[in-house]
């Protein structure tokens, strides 16, 4: 297992693709974007499949999820799917996207044995949306949810980030639009992962201001007074169910005491939070020789020091040096 000293347990394996992304998001990159990594860098798809094997045969990881960067733009995703599909035990595969492209690939990647997707969708206003993602590809992503559907690529996640002056009045809207075509919707507090470090606590739209602007066209009813477990949204009922709308409320309502994610780069270091300054190289070894054992060995290391939680309300907090399009959701 990837225990930690806390007696958390990782089963869900992040994988970043690729840092490249086609769009330039204002709580991500500057317009301008970033420098990518170099290709050399990258892991292969060869080993990206070798260390998702290793999670899943030898570590106890369950589910498997592709991130980016924009995932989409990796040629060998389908085969990397397909490939992770077919280990024994089978883990859940799931995609986080912004949804370009994904009216083209959606096929491919469910006979692949892709089993759901999220998509990023924080407007239904093609001029906000070229002001949030300084492109004007609105259509393109709701085309993707659309084919990801008929694909059966169920269920079909919608994650919304507000902006403050932006797009925060659309919170009911974006929630009517999914409650009609079936997409589960999940707002997410804007996070300190901005590769300019413009970030402000004072800017960032809660999830209780949030959960006000809903409420104010919606019932809602939260969902398992036990808790939310490892699950990262709360969810709530809306309008008596069955369907929902979750929030994650990653700066304000933290749930790092159940954690159970681990991430994986794009150049294979090992990462035990969004927020975690420090990484663990499994690049190096795997492309030195070591074996599986040995490559699974330094994986529980990497884990067993994880630190309790992210540490965003410490007053010595610092933005990890990578902005989240090089970490990966």
């Amino acid at each position: 297992m990837l225990a930690d000293s806390y007696g958390r347990v990782a089963t869900d394996l992040r994988v970043s693709l690729t840092d490249r992304c086609n769009l330039r998001c204002a709580y991500c990159m500057p317009p301008e974007g970033l420098d990518w990594l170099p290709r050399p860098e990258l892991l292969t798809d060869e080993e990206v499949v070798r260390l998702v094997r290793i999670g899943v045969t030898l570590l106890g990881i369950r589910e498997v999820r592709f991130t980016g960067g924009e995932p989409l733009l990796r040629r060998g995703l389908p085969g990397i799917v397909a490939a992770t599909a077919a280990l024994h035990p089978r883990p859940r595969t799931a995609l986080t996207t912004n949804g370009i492209g994904l009216a083209r690939l959606a096929p491919a990647l469910a006979e692949a044995g892709l089993d759901r997707v999220n998509v990023s969708l924080d407007t239904l206003d093609p001029d906000v949306f070229e002001k949030l993602a300084r492109r004007r590809r609105l259509d393109d992503v709701l085309a993707g949810l659309e084919a990801a559907a008929r694909a059966g690529l169920a269920p079909v996640k919608v994650n919304a980030v507000l902006m403050r002056g932006v797009n925060d009045h659309e919170a009911p809207d974006l929630l009517d639009y999914c409650l009609e075509r079936g997409y589960r919707l999940r707002f997410i507090e804007q996070m300190p992962l901005d590769a300019q470090h413009g970030w402000q606590r004072a800017t960032m739209v809660t999830a209780e201001e949030i959960l006000d602007r809903l409420g104010a066209a919606h019932t809602l009813t939260p969902v398992g007074a036990a808790g939310r477990g490892s699950a990262p949204a709360e969810e709530f009922l809306v309008d008596g169910g069955p369907a929902t709308v979750g929030v994650i409320a990653s700066v304000t309502r933290p749930f790092c005491g159940a954690c159970d994610r681990v991430r994986l780069t794009a150049d294979g270091q090992v990462r035990n939070c969004l927020f975690a300054r420090e990484e663990s190289d499994l690049r190096g070894p795997l492309r030195a020789g070591a074996d599986d054992a040995e490559i699974a060995e330094r994986w529980r290391a990497a884990v067993a020091a994880k630190l309790p939680g992210h540490g965003i309300d410490d007053p010595g907090f610092l933005q990890p040096a990578r902005p989240m399009s090089a970490i990966g959701g």
